[in-house]
């Protein structure tokens, strides 16, 4: 579904990923992890079209997405919820949810997705009325979720999404990935969390210093030897 071919990308004159590639199969969720500064965040930002690429291309579906802007991404089947939630503090929950649908081919189905929003996250509709910025983390997290899902994206791309929250918050967060992966969705998932990132995924890849060390199904993998990789031992 997703094709990512020898891309390099970084930020100015300072590269980051190097000659990178990976394939997102439909319906499965492929979580991407490794260890600060690997380049996680660097190349989520690279599919969405956040930054320019030096060298190699991305696919969907077999068409080029190099240099698509990212705001047509989600008419195109693809959403980010990026690290650190970033919802909009001082709107309502039923606002920033909204937010989700803005795009004019979203915005007839808006008031559906934003019940199948509630449904999934019924914390959520609780607290409909009350300023996003009033939420606990795992509500946020929540709601970032919500927000992503209101576009009904086929690809989903998480970033970071159980940083900072708590044991049992981060327990609901992987039930509610584990349905999303049961509803037929594609998920893009970066995770620091080894076990729980594997646990969930249908394959792996570990980045190392901007390149991949290892691309493997998620059954097949060796926990020792993941682990001595992400460590650099």
């Amino acid at each position: 579904m997703i094709e990512v071919q020898d891309i390099r990308a970084g930020y100015g004159a300072i590269n980051i990923l190097w000659d990178v590639s990976i394939s997102v199969r439909p319906g499965e969720l492929t979580t991407i992890i490794g260890p600060n500064g690997a380049g996680k965040t660097t190349l989520l930002r690279a599919i969405m079209g956040l930054l320019p690429l030096a060298q190699g291309s991305i696919l969907l579906n077999g068409k080029v997405l190099t240099d698509t802007p990212t705001w047509r991404m989600p008419d195109l089947g693809v959403v980010m919820i990026p690290e650190g939630r970033m919802i909009f503090k001082d709107m309502t929950i039923e606002e920033n949810l909204m937010l989700g649908a803005f795009s004019p081919r979203h915005r007839a189905a808006s008031r559906r997705q934003c019940e199948k929003a509630y449904q999934m996250f019924p914390r959520l509709y609780e607290r409909r009325n009350q300023r996003a910025g009033t939420l606990s983390g795992g509500e946020a997290q929540m709601l970032a979720m919500g927000r992503g899902l209101m576009a009904d994206p086929k690809v989903l791309i998480i970033d970071e999404p159980s940083l900072g929250l708590a044991p049992v918050v981060v327990n609901e967060l992987f039930q509610t990935l584990s349905r999303l992966k049961e509803e037929g969705r594609t998920i893009i998932l970066v995770e620091q969390s080894t076990h729980r990132a594997v646990g969930v995924a249908d394959q792996v890849y570990l980045l190392q210093s901007g390149k991949v060390v290892l691309s493997e199904r998620a059954s097949n993998i060796d926990m020792e030897h993941l682990h001595e990789l992400y460590f650099a031992h």
